[in-house]
C-alpha cells in the first residue's frame, strides 16, 4: 500500500502497490495520466520478457504536479533480452529510445557506476543524500 505523501515525497522504504493503486494516487492530472500510460507499456514489455518485478521511482512519485518523466529499474533476473522491447535497451545517455516510445527511464537493476549502488538503492535517495520511498510493482501479479 502506498503511504501518503510526506512533505511532498515517498516515506523511505519500498512500497508495494498494484497498477490500480499506482493510478489512483500519482494519476492526478492528464499529463500525468499520459505518463502512466507509456509506464504501462514499457511494464507490460518488461513482463513479456520475463520480468518479475520493477520498481518507479522520481519526481513522479513525489507530489511534484509536471514530473518530467518516470524513472525506474527492473529486477534482470529471468529476463529474456532476446524478448526485451528494443528501447528498452537503450541505456545510453538520456535514453532517448526508452523516452521516445515509452516516456520513462528503466535500469536493469544492477550496479549504478558513479554511487557504486544498486539502482534499486540508489533511486531510494535525492540529490542531497537523504532517503527516500520507491514504489514496487509486481509484475507476477501485474494486471494493467
Amino acid at each position: 500500500m502506498i503511504p501518503a505523501l510526506v512533505d511532498g515525497r515517498l516515506p523511505t522504504g519500498e512500497w508495494i502497490a498494484d497498477w490500480t493503486e499506482v493510478e489512483e494516487t500519482f494519476g492526478t492530472s492528464s499529463w500525468r495520466l499520459h505518463l502512466l500510460e507509456g509506464c504501462r507499456r514499457a511494464l507490460v514489455a518488461l513482463k513479456a520478457a520475463g520480468c518479475r518485478r520493477a520498481w518507479i521511482d522520481g519526481s513522479f512519485v513525489t507530489g511534484k504536479l509536471h514530473p518530467g518523466d518516470i524513472d525506474g529499474c527492473y529486477d534482470p533476473i529471468g529476463v529474456d533480452r532476446a524478448l526485451l522491447h528494443p528501447a528498452l535497451l537503450d541505456l545510453s545517455p538520456g535514453r532517448p529510445a526508452q523516452k521516445a516510445e515509452f516516456d520513462c527511464e528503466f535500469f536493469p537493476n544492477i550496479v549504478e557506476a558513479g554511487s557504486g549502488e544498486y539502482f534499486v538503492e540508489f533511486f531510494q535517495r535525492d540529490r542531497d543524500g537523504q532517503r527516500k520511498g520507491i514504489v514496487v510493482i509486481d509484475l507476477e501479479e501485474f494486471e494493467p
